[in-house]
């Protein structure tokens, strides 16, 4: 392979940047300077779709109408346990206006699904209307043998529980992130455990310990609620399927919808133009996506199935509970010497309930042991929840290093720096604390009235992670068109924007001059939305292929100026030659001189580029100020500082609101969200939005955000996601904050009023 030698900058703005080389193939662009130096990159620049979006010009899946759609509908089951004898289904099928329905096995060799939880889907009907679907589904009539159930994690552990499974249990992981580990044994509920990469010896590192500390933590089930529910229309009217979808993945449903219904992947074309959220959940057809492919196929017409909120928090995903207990040995100096972690936690009928690899990977500690287990309960299945498994293990473990550092007498911040080697975090640390101005934190509960305050702190830590499987087609069109095309999907993160910066920086013009069609898998393909992946595969990608389109672009115009096609450059809608600033072309003039109609380049993404790293993890550290009412209970959180880094933050206003957003949630984590299941019918009681609580405009403090430029030299964009790492360090943060204000440790969220008074011994 050809190679060229470039310059791309290397360190953190605000601590040291360098220059530094790197090799790489020919067919890569030259590096580009810092932020500051650029001209559409790593500004403020308004989301090319936002007007379609206020103004309702957007169609969203749960909008659209199709020719000839009939309208989905789900019968679930009211047991959380049982077996079907019998589905008589004539009544509805003779219903006039009704098309056809659909049994939803759930196992390859059972006849009838079996039911695992309470609102497990079990019938699917399709109708002319809401109405008749509604209809339809009451004359549906499902003889049950009800069976012994457990929804509690504590209770499904025992081994007299009723059991959920009764053979091993695999599950493939998705592009969410979510950890799921094979070949693990199961007894009675409990499957385990995933012992990760243990290291060192714990006796000893416990015996050679000053401190030695042990304590457990507790964390809820939280449901998604993204704005939109889980969805799809499929219309399978011609030679194939097309899928309409709320997704995070259009080559994922591609994928998963042409292997069940046994199709060769371009019989099947999946369409996302816009999408109401998605946090992990919304990967692969899922039970809405199945139903509406059957019911299309069996009907010859399209069919449209939308979860409604009662299904959506039920059934369609949730972030898995956990029980850690964490014990840690250190010494007086700060150093770490053991740490030993075991967890339990209930995806419901699914897998990923772990608590992450950042206990192992945070801080330096020669001697580690995790023990991570699943346990089954008889309730909906979990999914990847924005950073799964990171955001518990966090909750636990820094709520942890800050006892640890009262116990030595040392300050937290210091004991950090003493502990964790990451260069990112201890800038991020020293950023925000700053920025916070930690040192007016004083001794834990030192307010004398009602009403304490409070301040604490908690970092977190998230892979970079891309994608090779991510191309972008550019094109230069005669009539003056940028157009840049890729199958992924922007899920509300402006995935689309970014694309338009990355090559309008390339090309030397506006971003608003860039045409982007997204979402569609007619396009080339790329990764789903998991994992925060998407815009460090995409981008190289697409930088890639814009830099090859104008290469050859650049071959036609040097003929025309008498110059050598090396010395031309591209800059404010004009061509010019470096050599003689008299030989110059405006790109709209080029382009209508051009022998073809167009200029096309395809390119995927590069390999990460050798060489030193600064560090390997995306760090980020987070300040709380909270308000604690020691009468009512009642927490307000009123600051949070947030120092993140993302590699090359390419839009400022996109990555500010990512972590707005990453914010927000994990103060209703903290605070507010808990799935409540009733232990006598195994049924959901607060599955609509007005008894699910979260987070409302009063609730949400201050936010400042301290966005670090954080240059790692790995591909021609260095730029990295922040949606996992946004929401992770929050909760801790908060819980940290409030033993500061009263002094008494909850190590259990959500801290309710309720909580806070028993601490108190009020209750």
């Amino acid at each position: 392979m050809d190679t060229k030698k470039i310059k791309v900058p290397y360190g953190i703005v605000g601590e040291r940047i360098q220059e530094v080389e790197r090799e790489v193939p020919v067919s890569e662009p030259d590096g580009w300077p810092v932020n500051e130096k650029l001209k559409q990159v790593g500004k403020s620049i308004k989301r090319l779709d936002a007007e379609a979006k206020v103004t309702g010009l957007a169609k969203y899946t749960s909008d659209m109408q199709l020719p000839g759609m009939l309208v989905g509908k789900m019968l679930t089951s009211d047991n959380p346990s049982a077996t079907v004898q019998s589905i008589d289904i004539s009544a509805a099928e003779s219903l006039p206006g009704v098309f056809g329905l659909h049994i939803m096995q759930n196992e390859e060799d059972s006849e009838y699904p079996i039911i695992r939880y309470a609102g497990q889907p079990v019938v699917a009907v399709a109708a002319l209307n809401e109405e008749i679907a509604d209809e339809a589904i009451s004359l549906i009539k499902v003889t049950y043998e009800k069976k012994p159930f457990v929804v509690d994690v504590e209770k499904a552990m025992s081994p007299e529980a009723p059991i959920v499974y009764d053979a091993p249990v695999e599950q493939e992981a998705s592009e969410g992130g979510e950890e799921i580990a094979e070949g693990l044994k199961l007894e009675g509920n409990v499957r385990g455990p995933n012992v990760g990469e243990p290291r060192g010896e714990l006796d000893k590192g416990f015996a050679s310990a000053d401190v030695v500390l042990e304590n457990t933590y507790k964390t809820q089930v939280q449901t998604h609620n993204s704005l939109e529910t889980h969805g799809m229309i499929v219309d399978w009217r011609y030679d194939g399927a097309i899928i309409y979808a709320s997704t995070q993945g259009t080559q994922g449903v591609r994928d998963e919808f042409a292997d069940l219904f046994d199709l060769p992947r371009s019989k099947v074309r999946v369409i996302v133009e816009f999408m109401g959220g998605g946090f992990g959940a919304k990967h692969g057809l899922g039970t809405h996506g199945k139903a509406a492919g059957y019911l299309s196929k069996k009907t010859g017409r399209p069919v449209k199935m939308m979860a409604s909120r009662k299904e959506e928090q039920i059934s369609q995903g949730n972030r898995p509970n956990s029980i850690q207990k964490l014990k840690i040995g250190a010494k007086k100096n700060g150093e770490l010497t053991a740490i030993e972690q075991e967890s339990y936690g209930t995806a419901g009928v699914g897998l990923g309930a772990g608590v992450g690899g950042v206990a192992q990977t945070m801080y330096n500690c020669p001697n580690f042991r995790t023990k991570q287990y699943d346990v089954f309960t008889h309730a909906g299945p979990g999914a990847a929840w924005r950073a799964p498994g990171a955001v518990q293990g966090v909750f636990g473990l820094e709520q942890m290093i800050d006892e640890i550092s009262e116990s030595i007498n040392m300050d937290p911040i210091e004991l950090r720096d003493k502990s964790d080697a990451s260069r990112v975090r201890r800038a991020a640390r020293k950023m925000g604390a700053e920025r916070f101005d930690w040192s007016r934190r004083t001794p834990k509960a030192s307010d004398s009235g009602p009403i304490k305050k409070g301040i604490g702190m908690a970092q977190s830590s998230w892979w970079r992670i891309y994608n090779y499987n991510a191309t972008v087609e550019v094109k230069l069109l005669k009539d003056g068109a940028i157009e840049v095309r890729s199958g992924v999907q922007d899920i509300g993160t402006g995935t689309k924007t970014i694309l338009a910066q990355v090559v309008a920086e390339e090309f030397g013009v506006n971003t608003n001059d860039i045409n982007v069609r997204i979402g569609d898998t007619l396009f080339p393909d790329a990764p789903g939305s998991g994992g925060s992946q998407v815009t460090a595969s995409i981008t190289p990608a697409a930088r890639k292929a814009a830099y090859q389109v104008k290469l050859k672009l650049f071959e036609s115009v040097a003929t025309r100026l008498e110059t050598k096609p090396s010395s031309l450059k591209m800059e404010d809608g004009s061509i010019f030659s470096i050599d003689d600033s008299s030989k110059k072309i405006l790109l709209q003039d080029a382009l209508k001189e051009l022998p073809v109609s167009q200029i096309v380049a395809t390119e995927s993404r590069t390999p990460e580029y050798e060489g030193d790293y600064l560090h390997w993890d995306l760090g980020s550290a987070q300040f709380a100020e909270v308000s604690v009412d020691t009468e009512t209970g009642f927490i307000k959180v009123d600051k949070v500082v947030a120092a993140h880094s993302c590699g090359r933050p390419l839009n400022i206003r996109q990555v500010e609101s990512q972590i707005n957003g990453g914010i927000i949630q994990g103060i209703s984590y903290a605070l507010y969200e808990d799935r409540i299941l009733d232990r006598n019918t195994g049924h959901m009681v607060n599955h609509s939005l007005d008894t699910y609580k979260t987070t409302y405009g009063a609730d949400i403090p201050e936010i400042d955000i301290v966005l670090m430029e954080d240059y790692n030299a790995k591909s021609s964009t260095d730029a990295y996601g922040i949606g996992e790492p946004a929401n992770i360090a929050t909760a801790a943060a908060i819980a940290n904050a409030v033993y500061n204000a009263i002094g008494e440790r909850i190590r259990e969220i959500p801290i309710t009023p309720d909580k806070v008074l028993k601490a108190l011994g009020k209750v």
